[in-house]
């Protein structure tokens, strides 16, 4: 177990992990912050240590990653960091247990049915009492250094991701840009919304 000033983090378990992507080794991990407990999936395929890190911080997407949902782009992001990772042959998808930005799944679907109403993504949590995006990033954090990687080349769109990684002493060499293509029209809006209220750094 490991206590950092933000997190305690405790290493499950590993085990051996084919894929249709690719050979990796996954990991379980728990975190306790302030008395909340959170868990997370990690892929690792090659040596973690060394150049800087193809990583891919991923929150759970049940509707998206499950179910093939085509109102988020959810899946095909996971997936093309998959495939991202296999291609370089060494990377790591830290897959966080946080739906819907953390709201969970019921309040997901409540705010789903926001959106059918009228509401974008960001006023569908906040009529639900909730703020756009709730999730914090200090458990990534917590196990990249685990794992001593000192820098990363970060899969994403989200600059929220990349300032929680700095603050944490993890250095981010490289945004690599995580937006899948073509887009289908069910997640226009659903895009549209994270690049113009949530700051996304996304090519509409």
């Amino acid at each position: 177990m490991e206590t950092s000033s933000e997190i305690t983090l405790r290493h499950v378990a590993d085990a051996d992990f084919p894929s249709e992507f690719g050979h990796f080794r996954i990991h379980g991990f728990e975190g306790e912050r302030g008395g909340a407990r959170e868990e997370a999936v990690v892929l690792v395929m090659g040596e973690p240590q060394g150049a800087p890190l193809l990583v891919r911080i991923h929150s759970q997407c049940f509707t998206g990653d499950v179910l093939h949902s085509l109102r988020c782009d959810c899946r095909a992001q996971l997936e093309l960091a998959l495939e991202a990772i296999a291609a370089a042959g060494r990377g790591m998808i830290i897959y966080e247990m946080k739906e819907g930005r953390g709201i969970g799944l019921m309040n997901k679907l409540r705010a789903y049915c926001l959106q059918d109403q009228g509401a974008d993504t960001v006023e569908a949590n906040q009529q639900l009492g909730f703020e756009p995006d709730l999730r914090a990033y200090e458990l990534p954090a917590a196990i990249l250094q685990h794992f001593g990687v000192a820098e990363v080349r970060l899969l994403t769109n989200n600059p929220d991701k990349i300032a929680a990684l700095e603050r944490a002493g993890i250095r981010v060499a490289e945004r690599v840009p995580c937006q899948p293509k073509p887009l289908t029209h069910h997640a226009a809006r659903y895009l549209k919304t994270k690049k113009k209220r949530m700051g996304h750094l996304l090519e509409l």
